[in-house]
């Protein structure tokens, strides 16, 4: 038995979980708020998580602790043991996630104030589309920029995207030919996935976790010029651009809401921008699931996840919907069905499976950890 303490550390939280394995029980769970700011109930990420390790409960004994890391830039492809290296590795590439890596060291240096004892092991977001082709994560940019500041395809949800469709394996019946998926990771922030035999072919976002779908108050997709356009017609700053883009876009810009939940309903009471602002979404979503059917060579499932996936039964319906000439059919009744389970929301007579399947990064970054540590020490 091993007990793992998962840590997802935030700028201004801490969200922990104690798994024990083999068992995957939840030990213990919860989050610490407030932290490092003016009037807040923790100073510093040490005392937030001193104060979690006091308040753990008597039969929990800590044998190692797992960090989800956002970004691992193109080094850090599989999850590591943290050292002194690790760590500076970490924060050479925070400038490509500027408010979650320097975060997500913060937790790593208070555990090791609070439990230098314990291994670590940091397990990245993009690590799962390190398998990802040249042409897949290529920009037509000139080489030597690329290679200068390390511009490229990245992807994040990485450790959803590899759960929910390692879960779904053990769900499908055996295939001859590697299972083909597009895994959709939906919630305010979102991403679409294909992937080949458990193996990541393409993500929907890029460089950072603004490119793809339409988010909750990202834009999604654009063309580049939008932006030197703005600055040079609105006279916007890099800072107003990029605050417009990630804070203020998506459904909130479409619609004046960002929450999934007020815009379905105010669309059913026909606000005119609620329901435009799903109908964008929806295109959006098809345009990413016909160009992963198109370099999969073929389908045979699609997974929903994430907060919206797994509870909103109008988007995924939205998502599929007038695909039946592609072997792509949805239940109404089975769709509508409430489960915490994974669960077939598909037509018996449906070529391609659709599947609803509760994600749980805290699980696998737990599973990775231990992999990691137990294949450093043999």
């Amino acid at each position: 038995m091993t007990q793992v303490l998962v840590v997802n550390s935030g700028s201004s939280s801490v969200k922990y979980q104690v798994i024990d394995l083999p068992s995957e029980q939840v030990i213990d769970k919860g989050q610490r708020d407030r932290v490092g700011i003016d009037g807040g109930d923790f100073a510093t990420h040490k005392e937030a998580i001193a104060d979690i390790v006091a308040s753990l409960p008597a039969n929990v004994s800590l044998d190692l602790v797992g960090h989800r890391v956002v970004h691992g830039g193109a080094r850090f492809t599989e999850p590591v043991v943290i050292d002194r290296d690790v760590i500076l590795g970490i924060d050479e590439v925070s400038a490509l996630a500027p408010l979650h890596n320097p975060a997500n060291l913060e937790g790593i240096h208070a555990v090791t104030e609070v439990m230098p004892e314990l291994p670590q092991v940091a397990v990245f977001d993009t690590a799962f589309f390190s398998t990802l082709s040249p042409a897949a994560y290529d920009y037509a940019l000139p080489r030597d920029v690329v290679e200068k500041y390390g511009i490229r395809k990245y992807g994040f949800h990485g450790t959803s995207h590899d759960y929910v469709t390692g879960e779904l394996r053990g769900l499908m019946p055996p295939t001859k030919n590697p299972l083909r998926v597009v895994s959709f990771h939906l919630g305010n922030g979102s991403s679409v996935a294909a992937v080949r035999g458990g193996v990541a072919v393409d993500t929907s976002m890029g460089l950072t976790p603004l490119a793809g779908l339409v988010m909750g108050t990202r834009s999604g997709d654009i063309d580049p010029s939008v932006v030197l356009y703005l600055q040079r017609e609105a006279g916007l700053s890099l800072e107003e651009v990029d605050e417009l883009l990630n804070r203020h876009s998506g459904l909130l810009g479409l619609s004046g809401h960002s929450d999934m939940r007020d815009l379905s309903e105010q669309a059913e009471q026909g606000d005119p921008d609620a329901r435009h602002a799903l109908d964008v979404w929806s295109w959006r979503a098809k345009h990413y699931l016909g160009a992963y059917l198109a370099q999969l060579g073929g389908l045979d499932a699609i997974v929903f996840t994430g907060g919206i996936g797994e509870n909103s039964a109008a988007l995924r319906a939205r998502a599929v919907s007038g695909l039946e000439g592609l072997g792509i059919e949805m239940d109404e009744q089975r769709n509508l069905a409430h489960s915490d389970r994974p669960r077939l929301v598909s037509t018996d007579d449906s070529a391609v499976s659709l599947w609803v399947i509760p994600t749980n990064e805290e699980l696998y970054i737990a599973r990775r950890a231990v992999e990691c540590v137990n294949s450093s020490r043999s």
